[in-house]
């Protein structure tokens, strides 16, 4: 029969019985948790930063085709093939990066892309409609040309940076998530731990035996399953938060800026394209340009990206960037001066004429120098991210041994005391 708990073998059996049941839900909490965080963890990785990644891409290549078929207006009928085949690039990666966004999205988002999915064929029909009267020489070309980058404008870029915000909000929510500390196995594992030391001096006194050799093997599992808990935890979490502020975070600010400045890049090409009636064309590129580089050609959002980086590559990147900004606006007010006085065709020259000083060579430079800082951020985005895959591997089957551990010492060592008294 089982000893009432009056008596001491009741006593040390309901004690048995209650470590044994801590053990067991804290080493099976310990390894349900860890393995949902390896899970997350993945995912910050592979679906969230993959989706990320897309919606920048959207987000850039619509961008880019609207600058691009811009400036290729200003060569007389004439389009550069570069020109030709970098519009279609960029329509077949923002065809790609749709299909990777519309596949993880629902909701609203799933709506933005629907919304670009059937916008983006009206917008090529109507740039090759403008292409076509163009390459004849008929004004009317320009009006197509218009409309165009009016739907690009006023439906596909506001989508796609909607997608591209909705992606980036989807990020930190799957970090925050990954990042949580394992509170309630914890608590459990420092329950679990006073426990032990209860039915060791409990054991003590009844047996005036100074050690239990199967409960101090209890206990050193479980400080050792307590420690390696938080410490895989703080330092996954570590690493996410690092991927953050050395990655995305500073990926975000230079996609912003890369965008503003083919925003920009549009801009100043419609207002020549546009022939004497592109005040507004000119009027959104100043309010681009100060959202680049602020009033003063070092703020806005490239002197953001300057006193956010954390690297040498980056900043160096960054400044380059500036550089080029300043020189662009330089340039460009150059060109606004040909135009003004009626010089069309030298602003077209200094525009996308030959040499490394015109206001497309000076882009080019600028968009190429945050091409490249993005880049590299999202490499070390990848490079945290992983470090903090890496933090939890061999995490589980660790969990697993120490609990048995765990179970056994207490097991042995108290079902030894426990004979003893029949």
């Amino acid at each position: 029969m089982t000893a009432p708990l009056s008596q001491t073998p009741g006593r040390l059996t309901a004690i048995l019985a209650g470590v044994v049941a801590l053990g067991l839900l804290f080493g099976a909490t310990a390894l349900v948790g860890v393995r949902q965080r390896a899970d997350l963890v993945r995912g910050v990785t592979v679906r969230s930063g993959e989706l990320l990644v897309a919606a920048q891409n959207l987000y850039r290549a619509l961008s880019d085709a609207d600058a691009i078929t811009a400036s290729a207006f200003l060569s007389n009928g004439l389009e550069p093939p570069e020109l030709r085949e970098r519009y279609q690039r960029d329509l077949a990666d923002a065809a790609a990066a749709l299909t990777v966004v519309s596949a993880a999205t629902d909701g609203r988002s799933a709506s933005a892309a629907a919304r670009i999915a059937a916008r983006l064929p009206v917008y090529s029909g109507l740039v090759e409609t403008a292409r076509t009267y163009n390459r004849q020489g008929l004004p009317l070309g320009v009006a197509y040309l218009q409309e165009a980058s009016g739907l690009m404008r006023d439906e596909l870029l506001p989508a796609a940076r909607e997608l591209y915000a909705a992606a980036s909000a989807e990020l930190d929510a799957a970090r925050d998530r990954a990042a949580g500390f394992p509170w309630i196995a914890t608590l459990l594992g420092l329950t679990t731990l006073g426990a032990l030391v209860l039915a060791q001096l409990y054991l003590t006194r009844r047996t005036n035996r100074l050690l239990n050799v199967g409960l101090l093997v209890s206990t050193g599992a479980a400080v050792l399953l307590l420690g390696w808990l938080i410490a895989s935890a703080v330092a996954a979490a570590a690493y996410l938060q690092a991927s953050r502020d050395d990655g995305s975070a500073q990926m975000n600010l230079l996609a912003e800026a890369r965008i503003a400045g083919l925003q920009a890049r549009a801009d100043e090409a419609l207002t020549l394209v546009a022939r004497g009636n592109g005040a507004a064309f000119e009027q959104h590129y100043v309010v681009v340009m100060e959202q680049l580089a602020g009033a003063d050609g070092a703020g806005g959002l490239l002197g953001e990206a300057l006193a956010a980086a954390s690297d040498q590559p980056t900043r160096q990147a960054v400044e380059t960037a500036i550089a080029q900004s300043t020189a662009w606006s330089a340039a460009h007010r150059q060109v606004r001066a040909l135009d003004d006085r009626g010089e069309f065709t030298e602003a077209v020259r200094a525009t996308i004429g030959p040499g490394d000083q015109t206001t497309a060579a000076i882009f080019n430079r600028l968009d190429e120098a945050l091409a490249q800082a993005i880049t590299y951020n999202g490499e070390r985005f990848e490079r945290k991210a992983t470090s903090a895959g890496r933090a939890l591997t061999g995490a589980d089957v660790g969990f697993v041994v120490l609990t048995i551990l765990i179970l056994a010492g207490a097991v042995v060592g108290m079902q030894r005391r426990i004979m003893e008294y029949r």
